[in-house]
């Protein structure tokens, strides 16, 4: 079988969410944020970890999704996160991506309740696809294990696509676990099942096994040269982009990644607002923030057009 055909790049981003000074999510800094990263052949999986999703509520995430479409943004570049703890809550995110127009919806399990079984995991997904009843559903997968602790078996993955085929299209493996990553690109490469790894760390790994890219945090502070790997990953240099990939996410990742994604999207816009978080996480201190600025200064590190 060939590929699910998709509107998705190869790269998407889980976009930082801005929050204006009364701690509501900014439509307008999120609409210009979206641009820049589409301007670096960047897709947008809105509504993702390290947007803060889970620190939001469902109005607040379907009402910043309607302000980006009638921001002129292009829904078919979009993979709103649409995963919940509540069943209810999940139908309602991916019916509201659905009548948007968005490519894809990129959904967690439910993640409060730990060591629950395949087949609940299963009842959950068949009730987000029964309930939302489109054709136009395209459902990713979100395996994110280290944070959420529910995990995605092969047995689960397969009775999935083998109940939903035109539905349940792709995953993102967060789970930093290449041996389990290769093995879902293994499995299930004949059906089309689309994976992207969850950081450009593995990004050059997934392609060359077969994958489609990857959706990583820090493409939403270095989109250019992560869009650029993934779109010459055959040419001879593709080792040398991959390290250098590496050596900026490692300056982020040694720090609280969101705050420190935030710092620098604050720093290199000239917009403090930026910087601010919704609890419970929290912004960078200002030694924090003046390491991180020193140390993304002395390997040249910029966000142009930001």
């Amino acid at each position: 079988m060939t590929p699910h055909p998709s509107t998705l790049p190869a790269v998407l981003s889980p976009v930082i969410t801005p929050f204006s000074q009364d701690g509501q999510p900014d439509a307008q800094r999120l609409a210009r944020q979206c641009a820049w990263l589409l301007a670096n052949q960047v897709g947008l999986a809105i509504f993702g970890t390290n947007s803060e999703a889970n620190s939001m509520s469902v109005g607040e995430r379907i009402d910043a999704l309607h302000a980006l479409i009638k921001a002129g943004l292009p829904a078919d570049q979009m993979m709103p996160g649409a995963g919940a703890c509540s069943v209810t809550d999940a139908i309602e995110l991916t019916r509201a991506a659905v009548d948007a127009g968005c490519a894809g919806t990129l959904t967690l399990p439910p993640f409060y309740y730990k060591d629950v079984p395949d087949d609940g995991l299963f009842a959950y997904f068949a009730a987000i696809i029964e309930k939302v009843g489109s054709s136009k559903l395209q459902v990713y997968l979100y395996n994110i294990p280290p944070v959420s602790k529910v995990g995605f078996s092969l047995p689960l993955i397969e009775r999935l696509i083998k109940a939903y085929p035109k539905t349940v299209v792709g995953m993102k493996d967060s789970s930093g676990d290449w041996a389990y990553t290769e093995s879902v690109i293994k499995a299930f490469k004949e059906t089309g099942f689309r994976m992207y790894a969850g950081s450009e760390t593995f990004l050059l790994r997934t392609l060359r096994a077969g994958g489609v890219g990857c959706i990583s945090a820090t493409a939403n502070v270095n989109p250019k040269a992560i869009s650029s790997l993934a779109a010459h990953w055959q040419e001879p240099d593709a080792d040398a982009r991959q390290a250098a990939l590496d050596q900026i996410r490692g300056i982020f990742q040694r720090r609280p990644m969101i705050a420190a994604m935030k710092a620098a999207a604050a720093h290199f816009s000239g917009d403090a607002q930026w910087a601010a978080l919704r609890p419970p996480l929290v912004a960078l201190d200002a030694a924090q923030r003046e390491g991180l600025i020193q140390e993304l200064n002395s390997v040249g590190f910029s966000m142009p057009g930001l």
